[in-house]
């Protein structure tokens, strides 16, 4: 039987967030307004703002791409690529996965796939660009609880089921633990997994720390497209916060986007360079 998706929701071509019916009249409009793509920190796409839905992407071939990012950790991704491309992972441990971040298209297909790999207990995101479809994925698992950093309330286009959380850390299931860094929105969110995939530790970062094309360092950003560099002294306070949790990897949003061996420290040196080349202290910025 086949299960029942928002399909006329409004989906923005540009970043993949899906917004409440009411948001546009029709998925024609141009009045219509993607308060995320109008912020400084993404863009509305050259052609103007458009507008999709669950149902015309499966119209047009969309499926959900599901394959071990590594041994035992799940990628999730929207095939093909859509808006910003992110994949979401699926984070196993006591009492059920952690789904981290969230991606635009979900069917039939992708939800017993992800039922067969142990479900989905509860989503969290790192900030507003990856909401996606959250709400989708949510229902489809019994309404699983979606945890958004409170100081990012303001972003989230539909509530169902979103649990806003407080504070610099919070254990969203044993074992993986959210940390507000601070990096790119108030509420940007890294998670913690103790375990990894190796007894290591993981770090799943979005692009809060996003993985570079050198792979062995990080990125730092207050936007990516508009290339606004992120204040140093919220990256210090960002460095701060995960420097006590031990990681050996790191993950960035996009497949294949990660630090496989002393992420912790890659961290660290990045933030440094970073500090060397826009001339600010380095204090703390030490192994």
């Amino acid at each position: 039987m086949s299960r029942s998706f928002g399909d006329d929701y409004p989906i923005c071509v540009t970043c993949g967030v899906q917004y409440p019916l009411n948001a546009a009249a029709s998925l024609d409009t141009a009045a219509a307004h993607c308060f995320i793509c109008e912020d400084e920190r993404q863009y509305v796409g050259y052609g103007g703002q458009q507008w999709t839905s669950l149902g015309e992407l499966r119209l047009q071939g969309h499926t959900v791409e599901i394959r071990e990012e590594r041994p035992g950790l799940w990628g999730i991704a929207t095939s093909p690529h859509l808006a910003i491309g992110q994949r979401a992972l699926l984070v196993p441990g006591d009492d059920g996965n952690v789904l981290w971040d969230s991606t635009t298209y979900i069917d039939d297909a992708a939800v017993e796939r992800v039922t067969e790999l142990g479900g989905i207990a509860a989503i969290a995101l790192s900030h507003p660009h990856y909401y996606s479809s959250m709400v989708e994925w949510s229902r489809a698992f019994g309404d699983a609880p979606i945890y958004v950093h409170e100081r990012d309330a303001q972003w989230v286009p539909r509530n169902d089921n979103v649990v806003l959380w407080s504070g610099d850390t919070y254990e969203v299931l044993p074992g993986r633990t959210l940390i507000n860094a601070g990096v790119h929105f108030a509420g940007g969110t890294v998670m913690h997994w103790r375990d990894g995939v190796d007894g290591t530790g993981a770090l799943f970062a979005g692009d809060i720390f996003t993985v570079v094309a050198d792979r062995r360092w990080v990125g730092f950003m207050y936007s990516y497209p508009n290339l606004i560099p992120e204040h140093p002294e919220t990256i210090r306070k960002a460095v701060d916060l995960v420097r006590p949790f031990p990681f050996g990897s790191l993950y960035g949003a996009w497949w294949d986007r990660i630090i496989t061996a002393d992420a912790h420290d890659a961290v660290i040196c990045s933030a440094r360079r970073y500090f060397e080349h826009i001339g600010a202290p380095l204090d703390g910025m030490h192994l």
